[in-house]
């Protein structure tokens, strides 16, 4: 048993991507033959790794979820800003400019539009919390657009770990919604066209839980609403800490 914790120690980033795994793999098997795909297993498998984060804190008494159990160490790796960022640059760098465009002017506006209606959204709820600096309202706000362009926003504004963990919490609610949401009312929103499902991804921008509430609705639909997902999340990490900050810190001003 020693001799199996000393190697656990050692080789903590391959046991977290071991444990994502098979969390993934287990998670979308129930999906498939219990649920019959109605809720996607991604969203289940991100629902049960917050409890596991949650339980692993409390049983801890630490800040970082099951990374705080020294069995789980490699999690912390796996979930930091390394892979974060990494994760950023390979989501943007399979985007062509050329594919967005044939999303011509819809494309387009939907992507400042879900842009725009979600930061402002967050905002207003970090208003309702308590929060009045620019710098908090900026990215709970980014959260609210994706849980990636929240912590880019606020590491790029200097926002304190907790506001940072907000914004990603936003992001996350977020994610499992659409994940959730998205084959339940494909039909009302008439989301049946490749077009229909630019806009979407462009809206919604969270490229996770558009690839899987799409993936869930019809598999054909998937590639046309992750790439204007996947500018969504650049866009915001540029927007965001920019333009959006600087207008937000005259407003407080």
């Amino acid at each position: 048993m020693e001799a199996l914790l000393k190697l656990i120690d050692k080789n903590g980033l391959i046991v977290a991507f071991l444990l994502v795994g098979l969390l993934t793999w287990a998670t979308d098997v129930f999906s498939k033959r219990v649920l019959s795909s109605k809720i996607p297993g991604s969203a289940i498998a991100i629902f049960i790794a917050l409890v596991f984060g949650y339980l692993g804190g409390w049983i801890a008494e630490g800040e970082k979820g099951l990374a705080d159990l020294k069995l789980f160490q490699g999690l912390s790796l796996l979930g930091g800003s390394m892979f974060r960022d990494f994760a950023i640059v390979s989501t943007a760098i399979g985007a062509s400019f050329f594919l967005i465009r044939k999303s011509g002017l819809l494309g387009l506006i939907s992507l400042v539009l879900g842009i725009s209606v979600f930061f402002v959204g967050g905002v207003v709820l970090a208003w309702l919390m308590g929060f009045r600096d620019a710098v908090s309202l900026c990215t709970i706000g980014a959260g609210a657009c994706t849980y990636i362009v929240g912590p880019v926003t606020g590491g790029a504004l200097g926002a304190s770990s907790e506001v940072i963990a907000l914004s990603i919490g936003a992001g996350v609610v977020k994610t499992i919604a659409v994940t959730i949401f998205t084959p339940i009312l494909a039909k009302k929103i008439g989301l049946d066209s490749p077009g229909a499902a630019m806009a979407f991804g462009g809206i919604m921008g969270t490229s996770s839980g558009v690839a899987a509430g799409l993936a869930a609705t019809d598999p054909k639909l998937v590639p046309y609403g992750a790439v204007t997902a996947t500018f969504y999340t650049g866009l915001g990490c540029l927007v965001c800490p920019s333009l959006f900050y600087l207008i937000l810190n005259w407003l407080v001003a």
